[in-house]
């Protein structure tokens, strides 16, 4: 974590960082992504066999320069098929031969599925790129029973009908999916067939037993909110509890493994914009205290793991600049690029309660990765996340933060009254190899800042830096123009 000491405006701001303090482990799934079946996301994005260009393509349809760019990432986990998508998704529609799929209207996004892409390019797609799938169940119009089909299809070894229908679609070996989702903000009005809290804690409680008995290793993700909701604390303090009977009489795991919390953030405003996702560390504050809460209300003993929140959707959107049913796809700007490194910065500093974190989305759909005809496009976006990739790993370290604070409204408005806004968000971590890494984000439009940096002396004399910067807040790149990238070089400590 990261404390702060409030400097008033013209005082010398410091950062002092503490190597040897490592508070907790950065679980590599905080870099998740997540591709849902929403505007190009998977037609035109992981999956374009009708493009063109030569060599683009692979035998599979695949977009082959996709594939090393979530390569490059090192991306560990992706989340699959939705998002609001899969409340009608019904999983048996997008298996066997393409020819006989059927092709389906799509409420969430005003659309038809035509199946082309289902469960086996998933699967097929993931190995190749190497990172694990995650899959989100229909709790819309789906069934217990084709929940249960589908773990079937996906992990059994067993002489059974959906494993069998696997081996018939070519997949002997099962794929051993590990994570899946129980449903997806079925909370919201927009939602498929809206719950209330208490229907949605009775029937997630209910396919947990069921799934952990066809498959005890898998991990079960409970629907969340915002993390700081009504809706958060009842279906926690529902689920989360010791069910002996239901775990085949175990005392060292829990049906509910991880609890799903979702927040973007946004703002016309650049500064407001790019403090934003300091409003998220409060709510994975206050949702790790409702599960400590839930857990002792509950008597679950401490041989049981603690649960931790899955942040399974984040980003920064404004719905209404670019709208879902039409794609979503939105251009951003350099505060939005620091606003994704606050948001990274976030969950560095809270990876004791982080056990996913999955930018929604990767590919086309609110993302910082656009394809075109002829090859790829790197938004502002793109550039702190393929640094916190490559070097924000490891561990945690204790870091402390003196200097300003932005002072004015707050976007949510009470962001200002719940957590700091100092002009300067940073986290540190320390790698496996010894290695510190330090991101500090400068969130003013005018003042630079000269920091005295306290608790580092380099080995060999240099730190690399690297600098994501641009002549404006609200410069974009595009397709033959990127304005904002990576400036590299050295400091003499």
């Amino acid at each position: 974590m990261t404390t702060f000491t409030k400097l008033e405006a013209g005082q010398q701001p410091n950062i002092a960082v503490y190597p040897s303090h490592k508070l907790s482990r950065i679980n590599d799934n905080i870099y998740g992504g997540f591709t849902e079946h929403m505007g190009r996301c998977i037609y035109g994005g992981l999956y374009d066999p009708g493009n063109p260009t030569t060599g683009l393509i692979d035998e599979n349809g695949f977009r082959t320069d996709v594939m090393e760019s979530f390569r490059e990432l090192n991306v560990p986990v992706v989340r699959y098929p939705g998002g609001n998508f899969v409340a009608t998704y019904h999983w048996i529609d997008g298996v066997g031969p393409r020819e006989k799929r059927s092709r389906r209207p799509e409420l969430a996004w005003a659309g038809v599925e035509s199946n082309e892409f289902g469960t086996d390019e998933f699967m097929k797609w993931c190995e190749l790129v190497g990172t694990e799938p995650y899959l989100a169940l229909n709790f819309g119009t789906g069934t217990l029973d084709e929940a249960l089909a589908w773990l079937e299809y996906c992990n059994s070894t067993r002489d059974t009908y959906y494993a069998n229908l696997r081996r018939k679609h070519g997949r002997d070996e099962p794929y051993n999916v590990k994570y899946w989702a129980l449903g997806n903000e079925t909370w919201g009005p927009w939602q498929v067939e809206q719950m209330t809290k208490e229907d949605y804690a009775r029937k997630a409680y209910q396919w947990a037993k069921a799934l952990k008995l066809l498959d005890p290793s898998i991990v079960l993700i409970l629907c969340g909110e915002t993390g700081h909701s009504e809706w958060d604390f009842y279906t926690l303090k529902e689920c989360v509890r010791l069910d002996v009977h239901g775990l085949g009489g175990s005392t060292t795991s829990s049906l509910i493994d991880m609890h799903s919390i979702h927040i973007y953030t946004a703002s016309d405003d650049p500064v407001k914009n790019a403090i934003a996702p300091r409003s998220a560390e409060r709510a994975i504050e206050i949702c790790a205290g409702l599960i400590d809460l839930a857990r002792i209300q509950n008597n679950v003993p401490a041989t049981v793991p603690r649960q931790t929140i899955c942040f399974d959707e984040w980003n920064v959107w404004d719905p209404t600049r670019a709208i879902g049913e039409e794609g979503a796809e939105e251009r951003y700007t350099l505060s939005d690029a620091l606003a994704v490194a606050v948001w990274l910065n976030v969950f560095i500093r809270q990876s004791k309660h982080i056990g996913m974190a999955n930018i929604a989305q990767s590919v086309n759909v609110i993302s910082p990765l656009m394809t075109t005809k002829d090859g790829l496009v790197k938004q502002t976006t793109w550039w702190p996340l393929l640094l916190f990739c490559k070097y924000m790993r490891g561990w945690t370290v204790a870091t402390h933060v003196c200097c300003a604070t932005y002072e004015g409204i707050t976007e949510p408005a009470w962001l200002a009254a719940a957590n700091d806004t100092p002009w300067l968000d940073v986290s540190a971590t320390v790698s496996e190899h010894g290695i510190l890494s330090m991101c500090t984000v400068n969130a003013h439009q005018t003042e630079s800042y000269e920091i005295d940096v306290e608790g580092i002396k380099p080995a060999d004399g240099e730190v690399e830096v690297y600098e994501i910067t641009g002549e404006s807040w609200d410069v974009t790149n595009m397709e033959g123009s990127e304005k904002v990238g990576i400036k590299e070089s050295k400091w003499d400590g």
